[in-house]
């Protein structure tokens, strides 16, 4: 049978109800019902203490949907507000000399939608466009409802027994299998947190901003996420139990690793914080490297991603960009000279030739008339004479082959015009 007696407040979750007699001494307590009631007042209060809190938010502040989610109880703070107030409740209800059962099936159910919500908010902030999230959010609830479920039934509290009994001898330390499990659920509750401070602060440092400053910013996001990260995982190694005194032999073996095996590796992560420190790249810039030409969509810590006008999209490792040559079209002096040949017949006039060429040149709306266009007779070709144009444009991030088109067009255009002949090759074949 279960006696009911007032708990302590060092202890928030009461014993698990093994059997049906347990259950029916519950519900009869003239307490329990009245705790009930009162937890189910304080989820209304806490709806609406949280709705106000959401309105008094901006909707852009990072972070704001996992707090606050998008239907408030499908945030972490509602659940939060709610077992703050259920504390506070049991409080009450023992200074008064109430008895707390009613607070019995309250605490594990507001527990498991605080798991839930800060767990899928969490993963669906930082890993939103991973495949596995769908997945991963349904095992969670799961996964939290069944061990609330076995904790009702007390099938957990004998689960954990057992694993409290299995111990494992790790370099002449015991420890627990249940510690060890216990451990690894708050290891992976830590990094999770981090990566989602880390994924806030990045997006907060990259709203809005542009240019060198966008490079600036994507340096200090990279240093901010390692440094969540560190420390997430170091507070998750210390609680699973590892001594991370320890880990400075496996520090000194790492460091022999990345100087044989890991150097390209770590050159990449090296050379990322160099090209955004430097900002001799930035997101935004149109470069050429090894023959590919794009603009820099992206800096990453390991890699650079180049987007070409066509789509096309490359993956360059930041350690090339810093030993091999790369042409940057919009570092310092955005202007940028296009050239184009053409060739016409010996019996043109050339000085109209070149007076065609010019203004067809200067008629376009990107090429730059300071300075001007400029024509002059290059070769004299076996099929005729060979003009070469020369013009200037401060655009290159709008494309060169779009300008160089209009320019050839109206080139051509002129020279038709002007009944110009521009010879095709031809041949002589004498024949025996």
């Amino acid at each position: 049978m279960l006696t009911l007696t007032t708990v302590s407040t060092a202890s928030l979750l009461l014993p698990a109800l093994t059997d049906s007699a347990g259950w029916r001494d519950l519900f009869a307590h003239p307490h329990f019902w009245w705790g009930l009631a009162g937890v189910g007042v304080l989820a209304g209060i806490s709806w609406v203490l949280v709705r106000r809190m959401a309105t008094a938010f901006s909707p852009q502040l990072n972070g704001i949907d996992v707090l606050f989610g998008s239907r408030v109880i499908d945030g972490v703070i509602f659940p939060l507000v709610w077992l703050i107030l259920t504390v506070f409740l049991r409080a009450a209800m023992i200074a008064t000399g109430l008895d707390t059962v009613g607070l019995r099936l309250a605490f594990p159910f507001v527990l498991a939608l605080l798991s839930i919500n800060l767990s899928v908010k969490v993963l669906a902030f930082a890993f939103h466009k991973s495949p596995w999230f769908a997945s991963a959010r349904k095992l969670i609830v799961w996964v939290v409802w069944i061990l609330v479920a076995a904790w009702f039934s007390g099938v957990l509290s004998l689960v954990m027994a057992e694993l409290d009994e299995t111990k494992w001898a790790i370099g002449g330390h015991q420890f627990a299998l249940g510690d060890l499990l216990g451990g690894a659920f708050t290891a992976a509750g830590l990094i999770a947190v981090a990566l989602w401070l880390s994924a806030a602060v990045d997006t907060r440092l990259l709203m809005n901003a542009v240019g060198a400053e966008l490079s600036v910013r994507k340096a200090i996001s990279n240093i901010v996420r390692v440094l969540f990260v560190f420390l997430g995982l170091m507070m998750a190694l210390s609680a699973v139990g590892i001594d991370l005194t320890a880990l400075s032999v496996l520090g000194g073996a790492l460091g022999v690793g990345i100087g044989f095996g890991l150097q390209k590796l770590a050159a990449n992560y090296i050379s990322g914080f160099v090209i955004l420190a430097e900002r001799s790249l930035r997101i935004g810039d149109l470069v050429r490297v090894d023959g590919f030409e794009g603009h820099i969509t992206d800096i990453k810590a390991r890699y650079t991603l180049i987007q070409a006008p066509g789509g096309e999209e490359s993956v360059v490792p930041n350690e090339m960009l810093l030993i091999n040559r790369v042409e940057n079209l919009s570092l310092a002096n955005k202007r940028l000279w296009q050239s184009t040949h053409v060739t016409v017949g010996y019996d043109s006039d050339v000085a109209q030739v070149i007076s065609l060429l010019e203004g067809a040149a200067s008629a376009q709306p990107r090429v730059l008339n300071d300075p001007r266009p400029s024509a002059a007779l290059m070769a004299f070709d076996a099929d005729g004479l060979t003009f070469r144009l020369g013009f200037w444009i401060d655009d290159p991030e709008n494309g060169r082959a779009n300008v160089l088109s209009d320019v050839n067009v109206a080139v051509l255009a002129a020279l038709q015009a002007n009944k110009i002949d521009i010879p095709f090759p031809q041949r002589v074949v004498h024949t025996r």
